[in-house]
Order: structure tokens, then C-alpha cells, then sequence
């Protein structure tokens, strides 16, 4: 078995929570568990003079993919995927936006890592139950049969229509950490999913995160074939 660590975190503060949305202490905590990929969805350079995208980028390695829903002339907003091994191939970004609600997207990215060629898929999906199960859809396309695994904020806490139900038949093995809010977490929001011919041998949070955003990350090492 090889083994590979994953972490996904939804990043965003409040006005009472690192509103100034300090950088170092977002990349302290990556780095304090040296994730070999993660997923950070909330990014958002809108109003600031650096750019948080670049300065994210390197709390993992050199490979990266930016998913900016948002574009303005002030600033973006979106998702990033870091990894600390190569992509096999661009990565790709795909619009799985519903309707007229906000603008949402997923990376599918292949990873070349030691255990071999992983397949990662990276999202934050919408607010609407029937937003989630129309994107949990599109996301199930991008899912092979091994080997991949599916992170993010998936905004998901009912069973009707839910994510879970749709992932779970191609993706058997799955976090329960409880990730909102990180004061006092009471949802399950943030997960990891992995698809047959891998498993999650350990799964963990670090509630010392909840200083620098409302959702707690998720950690997850996952044991592949």
C-alpha cells in the first residue's frame, strides 16, 4: 500500500474572523501537516493589493490550478487545487454552474505520485438542494472507476437529493468530520471522498484553523493499491 495525504479547507473569514484574511497563518496551518494535495475554495483577491492565488501556491509545492468563478476589475474569487507532485496533463476546469445562481466549478486533475496516477477532482458546490444534486451529477461523470479521489466543500448536511447518495456508488469510503462552524462544528460541509482501489486509513480536522476561517479542514491519508 502507498499512501497519500489530502486536505481540504474552505479558507473564507468573517468580519469577526480574520477579516484582514491573514495568508501566513492560512499557510502555517497547511504546511504544519505537509499535505501532499489540497483544495482551498473561497479565495478571494477582491479589494487587496497582493494576491492571495500566488501566495497560497506556495504552501505545498511547485504545481498548481487556479478555478476563479468570479473575475472583476477589483480582484477574483474562486478555488485552487495544490499539489506536490507534477499533473500527468493540464488539468481542466469545468463549469458546473445551475442555472442562475452562482457561478460554480470543478477541477479534474491527474497527479503523477508515487503510488502511480491519481485522479483528483476538486469543487464547492451550491447552496440549493437541487443545485448540489444537479452538480453531484456532473461531478460523478468526472469520477473513473479507481483511483480517484474528490475533495471540497460540498455544502452538503440532508440526505434528499444529497451528494453523498450520488457519490457513494462510485465512491465508497468518506469523512464525518464535522466542519461548521468552526467555533462549534455542527455540520459535516467539508469531505473527502475516495473511489474503490483506494481507502482512508486515517481521517482527522485541526481545530486550530477555526482562527482563520468558519469552516475546520479536513486531513485524510488514503491508502491506494
Amino acid at each position: 500500500m502507498s499512501t497519500l495525504r489530502f486536505m481540504t479547507w474552505n479558507v473564507h473569514g468573517t468580519f469577526t474572523l480574520n477579516p484582514k484574511f491573514d495568508l501566513d497563518g492560512v499557510c502555517a496551518v497547511i504546511r504544519k501537516w505537509s499535505p501532499d494535495v489540497v483544495a482551498l475554495q473561497e479565495i478571494d483577491s477582491r479589494g487587496r493589493k497582493d494576491d492571495p492565488f500566488a501566495r497560497l501556491a506556495t504552501a505545498v509545492g511547485d504545481h498548481r490550478i487556479d478555478a476563479r468563478s468570479i473575475v472583476t476589475e477589483d480582484g477574483d474569487y474562486g478555488q485552487m487545487l495544490l499539489s506536490r507532485f507534477p499533473f500527468s496533463e493540464a488539468p481542466a476546469v469545468i463549469d458546473v454552474s445551475y442555472r442562475e445562481r452562482e457561478p460554480r466549478r470543478a477541477i479534474s486533475a491527474r497527479i503523477q505520485a508515487p503510488p502511480g496516477e491519481v485522479r483528483v477532482v476538486a469543487t464547492h458546490l451550491g447552496l440549493s438542494i437541487h443545485e448540489r444534486y444537479a452538480q453531484a451529477q456532473a461531478l460523478a461523470s468526472l469520477i473513473r472507476a479507481t483511483r480517484t479521489v474528490v475533495v471540497g466543500d460540498f455544502n452538503d448536511w440532508f440526505w434528499v437529493k444529497s451528494v453523498r447518495r450520488v457519490l457513494a456508488q462510485t465512491c465508497p469510503s468518506r469523512t464525518r468530520l464535522r466542519t461548521f462552524p468552526s467555533r462549534f462544528p455542527v455540520l459535516r460541509l467539508d469531505r473527502i471522498y475516495v473511489a474503490r482501489g483506494g481507502r482512508i486509513r486515517t481521517a482527522w480536522t485541526d481545530r486550530d484553523a477555526r482562527a482563520y476561517s468558519d469552516h475546520c479542514p479536513v486531513l485524510a491519508d488514503v491508502e491506494f493499491k
